[in-house]
């Protein structure tokens, strides 16, 4: 897949926007719960993938499985615990403590690339992260620090911007070194989601038993499983060839306001004026941000530079 910058940065937008769908639809299950719901999600979720890939890669997904080496499962765990850690700490908690533990991705993101890849981000990408953090931490902050609020969903919650920030930097890591010798070989991470989806569904299986969704829950999980998680994290794996990881990061706040506007459209949850206010921050730091980017690659292209 040939994408340009500007286009990475748009369809990573649909990508956030499927990711932003969990909250709403879970909001209509009858009697689904905790880790049946978590089980459902990623057990739909592998099928698709399994049959996405496969298509993709036919029977050599097979092979490309057994000789896929470290990288490869070191990614899947960091499929897994985001897969699960996610669903479980938004029946555990409530959606602003799940969201504001999220926020800090970015700044995990942008310190293990630092740290790791050595990466000197500009100053423009600091900035829109601690604004998009206050932004969020401006809408849910009343309410996630309301009396009484248990800080175990909080803690679920906050291994999956550690795994998400382990993810995209791994995978960017593996992207620069086939760039910097092309004589070696990147590994196809895109299996690395399904080994994430069908490690999930199997750590969750016994503690969903006995199954109590109906076959309306099961429709509802089943969209999340193909809609909400295989589609947008396969998408997302590509676009780290892209986008570099602090961005994605960065760029996937934004699940955070179109969960908000969703949870609204669909299911009543109206936000309140701390919303309206963080999310203008959010909106506002991510569009400044790729504004000075985008003039920053027409400078360097004017100047004969690469951009």
């Amino acid at each position: 897949m040939k994408l340009t910058h500007s286009r990475a940065v748009l369809l990573m937008l649909l990508v956030t926007l499927m990711w932003s769908t969990a909250g709403v639809v879970t909001r209509h299950l009858e009697q689904a719960r905790s880790f049946e719901v978590t089980f459902w999600r990623s057990a739909f979720n592998a099928l698709a993938l399994v049959l996405a890939l496969l298509w993709m890669r036919g029977p050599r997904l097979w092979s490309d499985l057994r000789r896929g080496g470290a990288a490869l499962w070191v990614s899947g765990l960091c499929w897994m615990v985001m897969y699960t850690n996610f669903m479980l700490a938004i029946t555990m908690t409530s959606v602003a403590t799940v969201l504001i533990t999220l926020a800090i991705a970015p700044l995990l993101t942008a310190l293990f690339a630092r740290v790791f890849l050595r990466h000197a981000l500009p100053a423009r990408t600091w900035a829109a992260i601690g604004v998009a953090g206050l932004g969020i931490a401006w809408m849910f902050g009343q309410q996630a620090l309301a009396p009484g609020a248990s800080m175990t969903g909080a803690l679920v919650a906050l291994g999956v911007p550690i795994a998400g920030a382990t993810n995209w930097v791994l995978l960017q890591h593996l992207h620069q070194r086939h760039a910097a010798d092309p004589s070696v070989q990147e590994p196809d991470m895109l299996p690395a989601v399904l080994i994430g989806a069908v490690l999930s569904a199997a750590v969750t299986l016994p503690m969903a038993l006995p199954f109590s969704a109906t076959p309306h829950d099961l429709g509802l999980l089943a969209g999340l499983g193909v809609f909400q998680l295989a589609i947008p994290c396969l998408l997302a794996v590509v676009l780290t060839r892209v986008l570099p990881a602090p961005e994605i990061s960065l760029l996937a706040l934004l699940e955070v306001i179109f969960g908000v506007l969703l949870a609204w459209l669909g299911a009543g949850e109206a936000p309140g004026p701390n919303a309206l206010t963080g999310g203008a921050l959010v909106i506002s730091a991510l569009l400044f941000n790729e504004w000075l980017a985008l003039r920053q690659r027409r400078a360097a292209v004017a100047a004969g530079q690469p951009a």
